[in-house]
C-alpha cells in the first residue's frame, strides 16, 4: 500500500560529501557565529546533527554554553551601539537586506538540500520554504523605508507633537525545527529592518540551515555582531539568560505553548517586548455547501505539508452530514496515493517525523484514540520498513471528545474527522479549545462565509483555502496561541518603541 522512494544512491552519503559533490560546501558551517567570527564553544563541546530519514550523523556543531550566549549578547549590544549599524539610514539597511535576499536566491538549491538533510522535509517542500523564507527578507527590505512617524495636531498653538519609531535594541530569536529558515528570516528580517541587532538560537535538530543563511548574511555585508547564531542543545539555561539579561530588550519565540508561557513568565521582571507564535489546534470545517473536491485539495495541503509538522496544520476535521461520506471517501484515496520516503527523492511527498519524541507522541495519540473506540480507516501504524521515524499517513473517524487527537495538537500526519449537523454545532466545536492560531472552512454560501469567518476564535482564517501563509499577511494567534504578529507591516511593531516628542514654546509670529 505504502510507496517507498528511498533515494538509494544517497544512502550512507555524508552531508560533507554531498557538499563537495554539489558545490555548496561553503555554506556548510561547523561553528557558531559570534561578533563576526565563526567559533566553537568555550568548553570545546559539540553535538551531532542527524538525518531523521536515515539516522545518519550529517554534522557536528558547537554546544554553546551560557557564557558563550552572553558573549553573543554582548556582541549584539556593541553592534547596535556602533556607528557602523546605528547610524545607517533606512535605505542603507534596506540595501543590505536586498543583498542578503539576492544571495539566498542564488543559493536556494543548496540551502534546500541542507534543510532536507537535517529536517527530513521533502526536497520540493524545502525549495518552497526557501522561497517563502526569502520573501520575508525581500518584504522587510522594502518595509525598512516605511517605518513612518507622525505629526499630531496639537491643541496648543505654541506646541508641536512629533511621534517617531526607534529600534528597541538587541532581540533574541528562538526558532523551531519545522521551518528552519523561514522562522529565522521572518523574525530577523523585521528586526534588522527596524535597526535592531539579533542573537538567534536555532533548534538543535536543524542548526545547519540557520548557519548557512547566516553565512550568506555575512557575505551580503551585514556588519559583524548584527546577526549572531548560538547553536546549543541546552535550550533552557540559554532561554533563561535571554529572559533575564537587561541587554536583551525583546524576545521572539516560535514553538510550543508550554515553553512560550515559561518565556513570557520569566521575561516579566524585565518588562521585555515579547512576540510568541505558539501551538495551534486548527479546525477544518467542510459545510454541505462546499466544493468537496476543493475541500479535499485543501485538506491534503494543510494537513500533510512537512508530514503534518506545522503549527497551522489542520488538526480537527469537522464534516457536515450531507457531504461526510463523499469527503471521507475522496480523502482516503488521496492519502493512499501519498509517496513516502527519504525527502531527497524528488517524488517524495511525506518524509519522517523529526525525532523519536515526536514519533512517540504521534503514535501515542493514535493508540489513545483507538483505545477510545475511534475508527482507524487508514494507516495508524509505524512504517519501520522505511525507517524508525516514519509513520503512516492516518485517517481516524468517530473521534470522541475525550481523545488526545481531539483536544491536543498532534503535529503529525494524522487526520481526525468528526461529523456535525449544523453551523452552530461546527462553530461551537471548533472554538472549544484554548488554542486559536489558524482555522479553515469550506463553503460556497457567501452569507455563511462572513458569519463563520467572524465567529471563529483564531488569528488567521483560510476560507476555501488550505495554505494561508504569506509575507504580506500578519501571522499570529489568539488565546493561548500567542501574542504579537509576524510578517506584514505589523511585523515591525515588536522591534520598535514609539517615542513622543513635545516641542514647546514655539513662536510662529
Amino acid at each position: 500500500m505504502w510507496r517507498q522512494l528511498n533515494g538509494a544512491a544517497l544512502k550512507g552519503t555524508s552531508l560533507s560529501n554531498l557538499g563537495r559533490m554539489r558545490g555548496f560546501s561553503a555554506l556548510l558551517q561547523d561553528k557558531a557565529l559570534v561578533n563576526g567570527d565563526w567559533v566553537g564553544s568555550s568548553d570545546a563541546s559539540t553535538f551531532e546533527v542527524r538525518n531523521p530519514a536515515s539516522g545518519e550523523v550529517i554534522g557536528k556543531v558547537p554546544n554553546m554554553t551560557v557564557a558563550d550566549a552572553q558573549k553573543a549578547i554582548n556582541a549584539a549590544k556593541q553592534a547596535y551601539e556602533s556607528k557602523e549599524w546605528r547610524s545607517l539610514t533606512a535605505k542603507d539597511r534596506s540595501n543590505l537586506l536586498k543583498k542578503w535576499h539576492k544571495l539566498i536566491e542564488q543559493n536556494s538549491q543548496e540551502i534546500a538540500e541542507i534543510m532536507t538533510a537535517e529536517s527530513g522535509k521533502p526536497i520540493n517542500e524545502s525549495k518552497g520554504e526557501v522561497a517563502y523564507g526569502n520573501a520575508f527578507v525581500e518584504w522587510f527590505a522594502e518595509e525598512a523605508r516605511r517605518i513612518y512617524g507622525e505629526i499630531v495636531p496639537s491643541a496648543s498653538p505654541n506646541r508641536e507633537i512629533i511621534v517617531m519609531k526607534q529600534p528597541i535594541g538587541v532581540a533574541a530569536l528562538i526558532t523551531p525545527w519545522n521551518f528552519p529558515m523561514a522562522m529565522i528570516t521572518r523574525k530577523a528580517g523585521a528586526a534588522l529592518a527596524a535597526g535592531c541587532t539579533v542573537v538567534v538560537k536555532p533548534s538543535e535538530d536543524t542548526p545547519l540551515t540557520a548557519l548557512a543563511v547566516a553565512k550568506l548574511a555575512e557575505d551580503a555585508g551585514i556588519p559583524k555582531g548584527v546577526i549572531n547564531v548560538v547553536t546549543t542543545n541546552k535550550a533552557a539555561p540559554i532561554g533563561d539568560l535571554f529572559c533575564k539579561s537587561p541587554d536583551v530588550r525583546g524576545i521572539s519565540f516560535t514553538g510550543s505553548t508550554e515553553v512560550g508561557k515559561l518565556l513570557f513568565r520569566n521575561s516579566a521582571d524585565g518588562i521585555k517586548r515579547i512576540c510568541l507564535e505558539l501551538g495551534g489546534n486548527a479546525p477544518f470545517i467542510v459545510f454541505d455547501s462546499a466544493n468537496v473536491e476543493k475541500a479535499v485539495d485543501g485538506a491534503m495541503a494543510s494537513k500533510f505539508r512537512n508530514c503534518g509538522q506545522t503549527c497551522v496544520s489542520a488538526n480537527r476535521f469537522f464534516v457536515q452530514d450531507g457531504v461526510y461520506e463523499q469527503f471521507v471517501g475522496q480523502l482516503k484515496k488521496r492519502v493512499e496515493a501519498l509517496k513516502i520516503g527519504d525527502g531527497q527523492g524528488c517524488e517524495v511527498q511525506i518524509g519522517p517525523l523529526i525525532n523519536e519524541m515526536q514519533f512517540k507522541k504521534v503514535s501515542g495519540f493514535v493508540e489513545d484514540a483507538r483505545s477510545k473506540k475511534a475508527n482507524i480507516i487508514q494507516g495508524g501504524k509505524p512504517l519501520s520498513d522505511i525507517g524508525p521515524l516514519f509513520y503512516a499517513p492516518t485517517i481516524v473517524t468517530d473521534v470522541p471528545p475525550t481523545a488526545q487527537l481531539y483536544t491536543e495538537e498532534v503535529f503529525g500526519p494524522v487526520v481526525s474527522i468528526i461529523r456535525f449537523r449544523d453551523e452552530e454545532e461546527a462553530v461551537a466545536k471548533a472554538n472549544d479549545t484554548r488554542r486559536g492560531l489558524a482555522g479553515y472552512f469550506y463553503s460556497d454560501n457567501l452569507q455563511q462565509v462572513f458569519r463563520v469567518a467572524k465567529r471563529l476564535e483564531v488569528g488567521m482564517v483560510g476560507v476555501n483555502e488550505g495554505i494561508i501563509s504569506a509575507a504580506e499577511a500578519p501571522f499570529g494567534g489568539v488565546k493561548e496561541s500567542g501574542v504579537g504578529r509576524e510578517g506584514s507591516k505589523h511585523g515591525i511593531d515588536d522591534y520598535v518603541d514609539i517615542k513622543y516628542i513635545c516641542m514647546g514654546n514655539l513662536k510662529y509670529d
